[in-house]
């Protein structure tokens, strides 16, 4: 399950063969219109809208879904042995995915500072599986505990020493279930074992992060204390000036709440574009002849080159380069602009290879390239199912 304020996206697997037996959503909880959306396996989908006030109704009316004699697929709720969650943030408590406990549950609302628009509504979402099921082992996988094993040198901030031993403000980083997984399949696709690899991998997206994975562990990452830093994203402005934050108040008059808005609701490919935060969208408007549109490709394009580089050079060498989630997946113009500007790395793209399309793991490398260049399709919802598996089995 993915909660979030108003939406609970879930998949139902089967752990023997890692089938996908169903997968849904409900959105605009809270609301009397609330859509719920159900596909089972080798059935046509079914929509429904209905009023779902809260979380609990929310796993009650999935729980129906799942249970109905024409559109479910199990017979009962006691057929579910477990229910995986995603954690956004899980700040130095979690190193690794964990069964809930309340302990654990105390953790997860004590971190609520961190992450005040996600972790709430996780939390929703354990507290409404509790209720509903409570029968039933849950784990929580968190996106920052990948990035745990990060160094100091790497994880730090040049700021008082004070604020991080009072307030735990550092680098944490996100999407880290993504960057687990795809350069876990990386390694499988280039027959390596994954501790022998510097590897970069590029979750890029609405929202966007990259990765420097060394010897299988995560070396440093993009995105910081918040989702905010790094890259230039879908609407948020990534890396700036911290300056830019005062000035831009006092200047325009905004307080705390709207600078914070301007920054993550309106900047990235948005705000530059001024038509759209979707790379679809902004690369046919580019190819149509609109400047900003492509002012908006060649600053994004050029920002994750930065972070590529940089990567590289704090690893002091690369051997793999992987692409991940919507755009990384799907923009063969974003990964031509990036790669054929990487050449001083030994990275040489197959034009061929490139504009293929696969649901595989698959090179975009020529023959002759010294870094191998994948692409890589990310699969989170997998790896939380593979770790609610492996830790509730034992409580079977």
């Amino acid at each position: 399950m993915n909660a979030g304020s108003s939406s609970l996206k879930y998949q139902l697997y089967n752990m023997v063969n890692e089938a996908v037996l169903a997968h849904g959503s409900v959105e605009r909880i809270g609301m009397d219109s609330s859509i719920v959306t159900h596909e089972t396996a080798g059935k046509p989908e079914t929509r429904d809208v209905s009023e779902i006030l809260d979380h609990n109704a929310a796993v009650r009316k999935v729980s129906e879904m799942l249970t109905h004699p024409e559109h479910g697929v199990i017979r009962s709720l006691d057929e579910i042995k477990a229910v995986g969650h995603r954690v956004v943030h899980g700040g130095e408590s979690f190193k690794q995915s964990t069964l809930v406990t309340q302990e654990v549950k105390q953790e997860i609302r004590r971190l609520f500072d961190l992450a005040p628009l996600h972790n709430p509504p996780a939390m929703m979402g354990i507290t409404a599986v509790e209720t509903n099921m409570p029968q039933v082992a849950q784990v929580v996988v968190f996106d920052t505990a990948f990035h745990q094993t990060m160094p100091q040198e790497t994880f730090l901030y040049p700021i008082p020493m004070v604020l991080y031993r009072r307030h735990k403000i550092r680098r944490y980083g996100f999407h880290g279930t993504s960057h687990n997984y795809v350069s876990q399949q990386a390694a499988v696709k280039l027959g390596k074992p994954l501790e022998s690899l510097k590897m970069i991998t590029c979750h890029i997206g609405n929202g966007a992060s990259c990765a420097a994975i060394m010897n299988g562990r995560s070396y440093d990452t993009s995105m910081g204390l918040t989702p905010l830093e790094g890259l230039m994203m879908g609407t948020r402005s990534g890396d700036l000036d911290p300056a830019i934050v005062p000035f831009t108040m006092n200047k325009e008059e905004l307080t705390l709440n709207e600078v914070n808005s301007m920054l993550n609701k309106h900047s990235g490919l948005q705000a530059i574009s001024g038509i759209s935060s979707d790379m679809r969208e902004i690369t046919e408007a580019m190819n149509e002849g609109d400047k900003q549109a492509k002012l908006a490709f060649d600053m994004f394009t050029y920002r994750l080159r930065k972070y590529i580089g940089a990567y590289a050079a704090g690893m002091n060498g690369l051997d793999v380069l992987v692409f991940t989630a919507g755009i990384g997946e799907n923009s063969v113009a974003v990964r031509k602009a990036v790669c054929d500007n990487l050449t001083f790395l030994g990275i040489e793209l197959d034009d061929g290879r490139n504009t293929e399309r696969s649901r595989e793991a698959r090179y975009i490398s020529a023959e002759n390239s010294r870094v191998s260049v994948l692409v890589v399709p990310t699969n989170e919802e997998l790896l939380i199912a593979r770790d609610t598996y492996q830790l509730a089995k034992p409580l079977a």
